[in-house]
């Protein structure tokens, strides 16, 4: 019997599922208010309950989520009783890890969209098992193949010892943690002594060139430096199409339907683990050119004159790259960007970094931090502070005028950018103009 604590957690909630999927008994607990991940949970009745000390039963395997500690009474519960197995998150997806054929993805950003990329494309030759940071867990039968997210919080990836990774780009994240860019790259560097047999990386970045890497490994990117490159490069509202070549030599010619550079250099990263695994290229391009997308990652919903678009971005970069897949995508319509900060900790370090994150949007709407935002000791930052920085933008407080005011904006592309639950303000919103 698997327990987890804070089992609505992105990647709590993956691993319940792929535990489910695997024969096993799998409960849980978390907070009351509804989360996103629930709904899978939920469809494979995977039963959870508010939290409380008597759901620990002797003989339980307990997870415990990374916000939990003994002030939690479950943890308390499950760590005081010796009949009881606990594991974190990181510790128990570790020992899933050595049990398969084993890729990771790594990276500031990127992670989800890529898991679920490579994923897509091993299931097309393979039973294929993945865990990725939208709350999305699978386990076929008979895989022998896993793809996991590996996320660099805490230096949580350095539990896993995979076979191959990806580093997708290594830009300075998590600053509540990682003190200075110098610990951020050694985190990395440690990582890559835990890949058993090869990693792809990211080659057109000056951080990834810094790395130790001590694993055999090949370099991919735009530039022709690298192992693999893409060059050729056409962007239309199509998607993106390339020429891959790989040490020198033409590989194949890509068409891929991707909008924004990110995701070029994301399937770059699927193609070069793909060659270190004797996939061939015409099962690359049928794999990625299939590939639609994970929750919350770019999720486009068009209706009459309007689209709607819901993704994490919630890192300056992340923000700046999602603005320009959307022009990509949608070069005759205005963009609206709506964005809800997370962490007060990444807003205080970024914050001279939004305005030009913002620049290419037609309209800037900033909403005011989550009630459950973490308040780091020696910061005193809110909402304001970042307004006063961005230029143009607009207080948005997810009221009634609110949605009003966004609505008079339309016909409009709406970009809904946070790794909050701002997609209740687009169903909000959506719903006021189509009814």
């Amino acid at each position: 019997m698997y327990y987890f604590i804070g089992i609505k957690g992105s990647g709590m909630a993956s691993l319940a599922l792929i535990l489910h999927d695997c024969g096993e008994e799998v409960s849980g607990s978390d907070i009351e208010k509804y989360i996103f991940t629930q709904k899978k949970l939920e469809e494979h009745q995977i039963p959870f309950f508010a939290f409380n000390k008597d759901n620990i039963k002797d003989g339980m395997t307990v997870i415990i989520g990374s916000s939990f500690d003994e002030t939690n009474e479950e943890v308390k519960a499950a760590k005081d009783n010796p009949s009881v197995s606990t594991f974190t998150y990181a510790e128990f997806l570790g020992t899933l890890v050595d049990k398969y054929h084993s890729i990771a993805v790594s990276g500031t950003h990127g992670k989800t969209t890529t898991t679920g990329m490579l994923a897509h494309v091993f299931a097309q030759t393979r039973p294929t098992g993945y865990l990725i940071g939208d709350g999305t867990g699978v386990m076929p039968k008979g895989s022998k193949t896993f793809i996991l997210e590996a996320c660099e919080y805490q230096r949580r990836f350095l539990a896993y010892h995979p076979d191959y990774a990806i580093i997708l780009n290594v830009e300075l994240d998590h600053v509540d943690y990682y003190k200075s860019m110098d610990d951020y790259l050694l985190a990395f560097s440690q990582f890559t002594k835990n890949i058993k047999k090869g990693l792809a990386i990211f080659g057109d970045e000056e951080n990834t060139r810094k790395l130790t890497i001590e694993t055999p490994h090949l370099f991919y990117g735009v530039n022709d430096n690298n192992d693999v490159y893409a060059t050729n490069i056409i962007e239309d509202e199509k998607g993106v199409s390339f020429t891959c070549v790989y040490k020198g030599e033409k590989f194949y010619d890509f068409k891929l339907p991707f909008y924004g550079i990110h995701l070029l250099y994301n399937a770059l990263g699927v193609i070069t683990i793909g060659i270190m695994n004797d996939m061939d290229p015409e099962t690359l391009q049928d794999g990625l050119a299939t590939f639609e997308g994970v929750d919350r990652r770019f999720n486009v919903e068009e209706v009459g004159d309007n689209v709607y678009i819901d993704d994490y971005a919630h890192h300056p970069t992340a923000i700046k790259l999602t603005i320009e897949a959307a022009k990509q995508k949608y070069p005759n319509k205005k963009v609206v960007a709506i964005f809800q900060p997370d962490r007060f900790s990444r807003i205080h370090y970024f914050i001279d970094m939004f305005n030009d994150a913002f620049k290419d949007a037609d309209a800037v709407y900033l909403c005011p931090f989550p009630e459950n935002a973490k308040k780091e000791e020696g910061i005193d930052i809110d909402i304001n502070d970042l307004i006063k920085r961005v230029d143009g933008s607009k207080i948005c407080n997810m009221k009634e005028e609110d949605i009003e005011n966004l609505s008079a904006e339309g016909p409009a592309v709406y970009l809904f950018m946070s790794s909050k639950d701002i997609y209740k303000l687009k169903d909000h919103l959506k719903d006021f103009q189509n009814h």
